[in-house]
């Protein structure tokens, strides 16, 4: 038993190594760049992301985000456009790996200042964020079982585990920081980001292990969209992370059509996650409000196993001024 807990663990440690990660990262900008902070079209935004990988009757992973961000300090003149403007923004995260035995949860608060640069046919702005996070993750022990709570007739958790070693991860805070560029015409817009996430590289271990850290996560990012026709919008989008030893590729794009009343679009797309499958995504935006539905196909070797792994993925939008 002791083995089998102690690979566990281990299991557990590499898998929190690195930060969760959404198939629609396009949908959760919060966690990919703090400068895309009230990068909207609006004056602030409420998002609602939630995971389930692996789903089953265990449901292994299941991660859960809510956010909000708005532009601050502006010109409450309508006629007036803003050329520089505050973001201020804020985001909840609850993580929960192997049915429920670990367990994380993250606050993080974000500030960007956003300068127009060039103003012309195509806008240009600058975008620069910074946000520190805090987290804490902890393991439920009752959902665990050791043979020293072997009684004869069954675990009884309540007992002493008799590892000693092992002890909740203490929390942390840890710094962001971001820039993107943005350059907007008529038709057309286009984002490009880099960020780092987790910068002072903060402690953290379920060992006691002062010399265990969180990797920094680095992040590049780019966003296209354009109108096709008056009806037809094409979007495509790309990331791509390091956090120590993993790495995560996403690139793909989807097509928007709005329908007769002119308030409503219907979105359709597919994104390949390297290395893990393809990710086809289903959307609906109804004036401020704006739904998406992925589904992971799974490539890698998991797809191999006899009961095959799926994701579902689902974000809730609205945007408000």
């Amino acid at each position: 038993m002791k083995i089998i807990v102690m690979i566990l663990f281990v299991m557990i440690n590499k898998s929190y190594a690195q930060d969760p990660a959404f198939s629609q990262f396009f949908s959760s900008p919060l966690n990919i760049n703090p400068a895309l902070t009230a990068n909207i079209n609006a004056d602030w935004r409420m998002i609602a992301n939630y995971r389930n990988q692996w789903m089953g009757a265990q449901s292994p992973y299941v991660t859960s985000t809510i956010s909000y961000d708005s532009k601050i300090l502006q010109n409450k003149n309508v006629f007036v456009e803003e050329n520089n403007y505050l973001g201020l923004g804020g985001m909840l995260m609850f993580d929960r790996a192997l049915g429920g035995v670990a367990k994380s949860t993250y606050a993080s608060l974000n500030l960007s200042y956003h300068i127009k640069l060039i103003d012309g046919k195509s806008k240009h702005r600058l975008g620069i964020g910074f946000g520190a996070s805090y987290g804490r993750r902890s393991i439920d022990y009752s959902r665990l079982s050791f043979e020293e709570q072997y009684t004869g007739f069954g675990f009884n958790t309540n007992l002493p585990t008799g590892e000693n070693g092992l002890s909740n991860m203490k929390s942390f805070i840890s710094i962001n920081t971001g820039l993107t560029y943005s350059i907007a015409g008529d038709n057309s817009n286009l984002d490009i980001g880099v960020a780092a996430f987790h910068v002072n590289m903060p402690q953290q271990t379920f060992w006691k292990d002062n010399n265990q850290r969180l990797a920094m996560r680095k992040v590049i990012h780019a966003n296209f969209e354009t109108y096709l026709t008056d009806r037809i919008i094409l979007n495509t989008n790309a990331i791509y992370q390091v956090q120590g030893a993993a790495r995560y590729l996403s690139a793909g794009g989807g097509a928007g059509y709005y329908l007769d009343d002119d308030k409503s679009i219907v979105n359709a797309g597919l994104w390949y996650w390297a290395e893990n499958g393809f990710v086809p995504y289903v959307g609906l935006v109804y004036n401020n409000l704006q739904f998406g539905l992925t589904y992971d196909i799974t490539t890698s070797p998991l797809s191999e196993s006899a009961r095959k792994p799926g994701s579902i993925e689902l974000s809730i939008i609205f945007r408000g001024s």
